[in-house]
């Protein structure tokens, strides 16, 4: 089962986000207060939106973590989905397909043309499973970021 998550499933975000930053050998990198998740999710102005796939008791098992983009070319909005996980031991029982149709819903019920996101380039099983569901990789386009020092030095005037 999917459904909408709500602040009351902001420990167990946060528990899945920390079960993923382990499984991607970045929980170092996890920063991420549970305060600061509520107020991203369900805030005045939310940033980001949440999905919960449950197992049969109506526990969480994964979750998907997404926000709006928007693409000037074809003039509309588009979900990027940010984190996708399903817990190992609930692997295989159709819960990231079943997070993933949700977001494609959401997508063709408000008119949005796109729905993206970026996986590790050593995730294998991933890569494997998002190309069973037709989706293909951007090859022509690289991601970059800037964090913490470069961040603060370009936006504090310093280049």
């Amino acid at each position: 089962m999917i459904r909408t998550a709500t602040p009351a499933d902001v420990p167990v975000i946060h528990a899945l986000i920390r079960d993923l930053a382990e499984y991607e050998k970045a929980l170092d990198e996890v920063r991420t207060t549970p305060e600061q998740l509520h107020e991203a999710l369900f805030g005045d102005r939310p940033a980001a939106y949440a999905h919960l796939a449950t197992d049969g008791n109506g526990e969480a098992v994964g979750f998907a973590l997404w926000f709006l983009n928007f693409s000037t070319w074809r003039g509309v909005h588009g979900i990027y989905l940010e984190d996708l996980y399903v817990r190992p031991e609930a692997r295989g029982g159709g819960h990231g397909k079943a997070l993933l149709r949700e977001l494609a819903r959401i997508c063709v019920e408000r008119g949005y043309e796109r729905l993206e996101w970026s996986v590790l380039n050593w995730n294998e099983p991933s890569i494997a499973f998002y190309e069973s569901l037709g989706a293909r990789p951007q090859d022509e386009w690289t991601v970059y970021r800037l964090t913490d020092g470069a961040l603060a030095e370009l936006g504090g005037g310093g280049v």
